[in-house]
């Protein structure tokens, strides 16, 4: 019973983080916000958490795409412009730039934040260092 009760706590904080982040975005033109978290059957491989916008990839490994690149290795990918990034996996063709921000607990990656926008070349260094701070302090409030 502790389990579960610890694992529905895991998933509201995750979903509060989330709630709180999509409230942030009102003045921003972003198209998709969410999570990917990895597969406890495939840790190698990202699954589809709680996300607002149209509907995405269910899976991704890593090094893929800019949010399995984010989870191979441990870091932030800011891409200004999703059409010059190499195998770019395309879930809105609206979308121009996507930030991704590894959520890392005990040394390895257990999630990552994934936000994509309308606009090319909307993310700054202000931007990543926030989404950074967030993702540390998502990572250090859920039980993973």
């Amino acid at each position: 019973m502790a389990v579960k009760r610890h694992a529905d706590d895991v998933i509201l904080t995750v979903l509060d983080y989330y709630t709180a982040l999509s409230a942030d975005t009102a003045n921003w033109v972003v198209n998709w916000a969410g999570f990917y978290v990895v597969d406890p059957a495939a840790l190698d491989q990202l699954i589809l958490g709680p996300f607002q916008g149209k509907a995405a990839c269910q899976t991704i490994k890593f090094g893929v795409g800019v949010c399995g690149t984010a989870a191979a290795t441990k870091g932030t990918q800011v891409v200004p412009d999703v059409r010059a990034y190499p195998g770019h996996i395309a879930c809105d063709g609206d979308t121009q730039s996507e930030v991704v921000v590894s959520i890392v607990c005990d040394g390895r990656v257990v999630a990552v934040l994934d936000i994509d926008c309308l606009v090319k070349d909307v993310w700054d260094d202000e931007d990543e260092r926030y989404l950074e701070l967030l993702a540390q302090q998502i990572s250090a409030s859920c039980a993973w």
